[in-house]
């Protein structure tokens, strides 16, 4: 090893990161390495916030950074010369720093902790490989072939094949950074696929494999000729990127709550759905929380548009996969793959722990197409998205005002810098940011 990048995730996801000579191990080991606070409140551009608080009305100052419980990891896409350590943002008395999404998912984990309940999640993330060598997107050619994809190629064992040496480098990549990848499929878009990451009891851990993921495979694709993003709409006429979240919680005994030997699950299920629909309209802004990011939600686009739940039906918001009854669990399926991975678990699970905490009761679960029912609508806009994440009191609960705060400065100005930029700058832009 040669030298060490460590690496935090700002509030749209991205690693803001220093490089270090190997030689400074000890002192990054021992939570002496700074960055400034304001570093985790940046625009996508990567530009600090005119008016927020942590720049020049308190002097920018620093943070410090502690190694988080992942310790040093391989770097594939760079080589063994190289090591990767994720870090977490303290203020200098030792506080958590509220604006670290790591931290704010911490929080919810701990009030989980205290009710004597730990949280089962899993993630699956849809990405697009593209060849951006030309003006326009396009699918990237096929190392077998040398053809492009074209159209659907949903459940396609041929697309599998045909990037299978790329498909071995990122399972050997996930394997070097412990990230537990588990099914590749190819999805319904033209260069579409998705990865199931393995569930586990510590959603820290699978947020952490989450975030990991998705540098590792921009990085790697780079390495093969293509891009691969997980932006939610690279194209206006194929799917877009989800990123599904299932979640379970399991008592001091290891049961899981939301099992009642039947099909249809506990009383705790039922008010952990409510607590999650309750909790949508606000939360939005975190499951969609880009300008593109609202070309998915669209009727009838494989993304849900209204706020709802039924059993084994994805045109739902929230699903409840069939199954062995002790596997019991939601499918929340807002969310893009262009999401914070930290911040989407918060959500969801402290919208969980609220609907269980007040005893909630959903409404009637839907049957058949979600899209053609008359439903409470999830956000269709930006704007609307980040107006009702500000006001709504189920964030207010999940949240610390100053991460909100942060939010909402952040996206404002985002929403200012897409003035005049053409519809394939944004792609641009979103292609590898998110």
């Amino acid at each position: 090893m040669q030298n060490i990048r460590i690496a935090i995730p700002d509030l749209n996801g991205q690693a803001r990161a220093k490089r270090m000579p190997a030689a400074a191990e000890d002192k990054l080991m021992a939570g002496q390495a700074k960055m400034p606070l304001s570093a985790l409140n940046l625009d996508i551009w990567g530009n600090d916030i005119a008016d927020s608080p942590l720049l020049f009305e308190t002097g920018d100052a620093d943070g410090f950074l502690r190694p988080t419980e992942r310790g040093l990891l391989a770097m594939p896409w760079i080589g063994p010369e190289a090591m990767m350590l994720p870090m977490s943002m303290y203020h200098a008395d030792g506080r958590p720093f509220a604006g670290d999404p790591r931290h704010a998912l911490a929080r919810i984990v701990a009030q989980l902790d205290a009710r004597g309940l730990r949280a089962v999640t899993a993630s699956e993330l849809e990405f697009y490989l593209i060849d951006d060598s030309g003006p326009e997107f396009r699918p990237p050619l096929s190392p077998v072939s040398g053809k492009r994809a074209m159209g659907s190629a949903t459940l396609s064992m041929r697309m599998l094949d045909e990037f299978n040496a790329f498909f071995d480098a990122l399972y050997a990549g996930c394997e070097a950074m412990g990230i537990r990848a588990d099914t590749a499929t190819s999805e319904a878009g033209p260069g579409q696929f998705e990865i199931n990451l393995d569930h586990g009891d510590d959603p820290l851990r699978v947020a952490d494999d989450t975030w990991l993921f998705k540098i590792l495979l921009r990085r790697l694709a780079r390495l093969h000729g293509m891009a691969a993003s997980f932006m939610a709409k690279p194209y206006t006429e194929a799917s877009g990127n989800g990123l599904h979240l299932h979640a379970s919680l399991l008592d001091g005994q290891g049961r899981n709550i939301f099992d009642n030997g039947g099909p249809e699950g506990s009383d705790a299920l039922r008010h952990a759905i409510a607590g999650v629909l309750a909790a949508m309209p606000g939360s939005t802004l975190v499951f969609a929380p880009h300008a593109n990011s609202y070309a998915r939600l669209v009727p009838h686009a494989h993304a849900p548009t209204g706020v709802c739940w039924a059993y084994e039906n994805r045109t739902a918001s929230v699903r409840v996969p069939v199954g062995a009854p002790k596997a019991r669990r939601l499918e929340h399926r807002v969310a893009g793959g262009d999401v914070n991975p930290y911040l989407l678990m918060t959500a969801v699970l402290g919208a969980m722990l609220a609907g269980i905490e007040a005893a909630q009761d959903p409404p009637a679960p839907v049957s058949g197409d979600a899209y053609a029912l008359d439903l409470p609508q999830i956000p269709a806009t930006w704007g609307e998205a980040l107006d009702l994440f500000t006001t709504s009191p189920e964030v207010a609960r999940i949240f610390e005002p100053e991460l909100i705060d942060n939010m909402r400065r952040t996206k404002l100005q985002e929403m200012a810098g897409m003035d005049g930029l053409s519809a394939q700058e944004v792609l641009d832009l979103y292609l590898e940011a998110v």
